[in-house]
């Protein structure tokens, strides 16, 4: 196990053990989701997800050396709604073919015990910009002989900001971001 620590924003740092062993983490997609919410015509909300994404997680020695990476394929979004999903992939509002992923990935970790926040970049199609998740960690649980860490990260964006600007007062500005995501430990001898 790693005695990892995660800064706090009081003055002294805290050391705060992660019990997660040092390298590359790899994504559980069966126990993982990626949700959003945005509201529709301001009054009320539509909850989606996209369903073919992927992560990992690396685990170094300290939070510098630690880092998280995810790709999602903007066409697998689900809305509940195939006509609906369908409009939102087209070249007027996402154009999944000119944007076909979105990506992150992180540049800073802070936090303590199960809370933590999360500074990385999103970039959809050729826009990057800052996103902040604040991010709890579900703790530690294992299947068979393989250990499996579990997290969940929210945060939110402003459409505008990545170009995606389209029907507004239909769509709202804000999209609420909700992952879980479950991670497997390294096996013995990966790195």
């Amino acid at each position: 196990m790693v005695g990892m620590t995660f800064e706090t924003t009081d003055t002294a740092p805290a050391v705060t053990p992660l019990p997660l062993s040092a390298g590359r983490w790899t994504l559980d997609p069966f126990h993982s989701a990626v949700n959003f919410t945005i509201r529709h015509l301001g009054i009320s909300k539509v909850r989606g997800r996209f369903t073919e994404f992927e992560a990992e997680l690396v685990v170094g020695e300290t939070p510098e050396t630690s880092s998280v990476t995810s790709t999602i394929k903007l066409a697998s979004i689900d809305t509940g709604n195939a006509d609906r999903d369908a409009h939102v992939r087209a070249s007027d509002l996402l154009d999944v073919e000119r944007r076909p992923t979105m990506s992150f990935r992180s540049t800073r970790l802070a936090g303590a015990g199960e809370d933590w926040t999360m500074e990385g970049e999103l970039t959809i199609g050729e826009v990057t910009r800052p996103v902040t998740l604040a991010v709890e960690f579900g703790g530690l649980g294992e299947f068979g002989d393989t250990r499996h860490a579990g997290f969940e990260a929210t945060g939110e964006i402003r459409r505008s900001e990545f170009g995606l600007s389209f029907a507004p007062g239909m769509l709202g500005e804000v999209v609420k971001i909700q992952l879980d995501m479950q991670f497997l430990e390294p096996g013995k001898g990966d790195a």
